[in-house]
């Protein structure tokens, strides 16, 4: 197979012009195409009045030798990379080792399904737990909290089967590097499991909770009959490290409930918002470190005005469907403001985890059809300059602003609210204007510059006058801000070697995905799950008795 990259065609090109536009840029005639595969698509928006179809493309043709030698200086032809995933061991090769003796999976986030699907793939049995609940009644929970105000902490948008992802956008995209294409790996898993097939070529693939729900489902089954075993409502309260020369080794972990499970090999993919096993792990003496995150708000605009800014006369046009953005901006004080987690068509979401405390997120569904956009605009804080001394620092700066939330909302998890022309005007809020949120419980306004420390506050309203200069309309004066935005990412990274993947202390434990410090999405989650996952079969092969 070939490569094409940079095929470019207008968005309301025909289907015969993409074979054509094959058969042009190779010079070759029909007969000689045997078959071809889109790999990519994404659009250049640049011009809203021809905004164009960019595609790679996987071409089988006679002579493929001759076509790359008489286009050898095409740097856009090539042959196409072997993207089949490819496993590390299986339990063959493994076939002196304890079989009674299976790895531990906590957490069923993205990191955690795919380090355990991997894991069973390859023949190992690994044993999951979670915390919280089966993806269906956490959901009837986080929509209990949503409706009633009643928060379980153990099971709600952060806590349960499919981890914080699954109230998300679903977004499938990332910037992480990805020499192996462990990123395809991860994709085609989620087709297997009943994601659309588009997701596997277009640009910025997303699925929208309900899609999730089911696929996370599937892939639960897909690993029980692998010989995996899940375990939920099943909190790991302490892990049993001894203490060797050579420094701590991993022997098992205790459950809430008294249980024991002995093991050497222990994933840790716990996710962003675990602050008590944060607290377990710095108590028996795991190497953690603070790390940088960010806060702000969610914003909401009217999504036709997102759309028409970013497609002008193509908006609606259901290739392009609801548009997104992307947003930096350099404040006088140092600090940079940015867009994270934008979720077009779609809802602002309570994602507290704790009681008295008031967390935002956003989430839309497949068809991002709903009235909104919306995005978190936060500012980069960092252990150095905000919140310096502990490694665990980080967690009670998050806790004491989700509690100002609290309170400033009502106490009743009403989160605090506020139009963008009063916050940067200095002023508190008192009536809706066109922009009416979508954040359940509801929203209270007020005076957001209360709750954020003040680099913060003057950092935002630089930011967002000149973000209209990026997209005309954003400085909108009544679109909601709603506040507030603190689980950007973990607050902690829990360090591990770049070669064996295992705590920098504490052997057999296996540091991972977004709680860990090493993902920031479903995708790169699901990429470090399966590294993980490799590493730990590596491990248990080293550790075989000699023949």
């Amino acid at each position: 197979m070939l490569r094409i990259n940079e095929v470019k065609l207008p968005l309301n090109h025909t289907e015969p012009e993409l074979p054509a536009a094959i058969l042009a840029r190779l010079g070759i005639p029909a007969a000689d195409l045997r078959g071809y595969t889109v790999f990519k698509r994404s659009y250049d928006a640049r011009k809203k009045a021809a905004i164009v179809l960019i595609y790679s493309i996987d071409v089988d043709v006679a002579n493929e030798a001759a076509v790359l030698a008489r286009l050898k200086h095409d740097i856009h032809l090539m042959p196409a990379p072997d993207t089949a995933y490819k496993f590390v061991a299986d339990a063959q090769q493994l076939a002196g080792h304890d079989r009674n003796e299976r790895p531990v999976v906590i957490g069923t986030g993205p990191c955690g399904l795919f380090a355990a699907l991997i894991l069973a793939q390859m023949g190992l049995r690994p044993i999951i737990l979670e915390r919280g609940k089966q993806v269906r009644d956490r959901t009837v929970d986080t929509f209990g909290f949503w409706r009633k105000r009643k928060l379980n902490p153990e099971s709600n948008v952060q806590f349960g089967e499919g981890g914080a992802g699954t109230f998300s956008d679903g977004k499938l995209y990332s910037q992480i590097k990805d020499p192996k294409h462990y990123g395809r790996k991860v994709l085609t898993e989620f087709v297997k499991a009943g994601a659309p097939e588009e997701i596997l070529y277009v640009s910025k693939p997303h699925i929208g909770t309900f899609r999730l729900v089911k696929m996370v489902e599937q892939m639960r089954a897909t690993v029980e009959a692998l010989g995996g075993e899940y375990r939920f409502e099943s909190k790991v309260v302490d892990i049993d490290i001894e203490q060797t020369p050579e420094g701590g080794q991993v022997r098992g972990v205790t459950l809430e409930n008294g249980d024991k499970i002995a093991t050497r090999h222990v994933v840790l993919a716990i996710g962003h918002s675990a602050r008590d096993t944060f607290q377990m792990l710095y108590d028996r003496g795991v190497y953690i470190e603070a790390k940088p995150f960010s806060i702000g708000f969610r914003v909401e605009h009217p999504q036709s005005l997102i759309d028409q800014c970013r497609f002008g006369p193509n908006a609606g046009h259901p290739i392009l469907g609801a548009a997104d953005y992307k947003l930096v901006y350099h404040a006088s004080n140092g600090r940079a403001v940015y867009s994270f987690c934008m979720c077009p068509g779609g809802t602002v979401v309570a994602a507290a985890s704790e009681p008295g405390r008031v967390v935002t997120n956003g989430m839309s569904q497949y068809s991002r059809n709903e009235r909104n956009a919306n995005s978190a605009i936060v500012v980069n804080i960092s252990p150095e300059t905000d919140y310096p001394g502990h490694p665990l620092a980080g967690v009670e700066f998050q806790r004491r602003l989700e509690e100002k939330a609290f309170e400033l909302g009502g106490g009743t998890y009403n989160a605090p609210g506020q139009l963008m022309g009063d916050f940067v005007a200095g002023r508190a809020s008192t009536e809706f204007g066109s922009v009416i949120p979508s954040y359940k419980p509801g929203v209270h306004l007020t005076d957001l510059a209360t709750i954020l420390p003040e680099f913060a506050v003057t950092a935002l309203r630089e930011a967002f006058p000149a973000f209209d200069k990026q997209i005309k309309g954003y400085f909108k004066h009544d679109a909601v801000l709603t506040g507030l935005e603190t689980r950007t990412s973990s607050p902690v990274r829990i360090k591990r070697r770049d070669d064996t993947l295992q705590s920098l202390n504490t052997r057999g434990l296996f540091p991972a995905g977004e709680g860990a410090g090493y993902a920031g999405g479903i995708l790169s989650a699901g990429v470090d799950g399966i590294k993980v996952a490799e590493a730990v079969a590596l491990s248990m092969a080293a550790e075989q008795p000699a023949a």
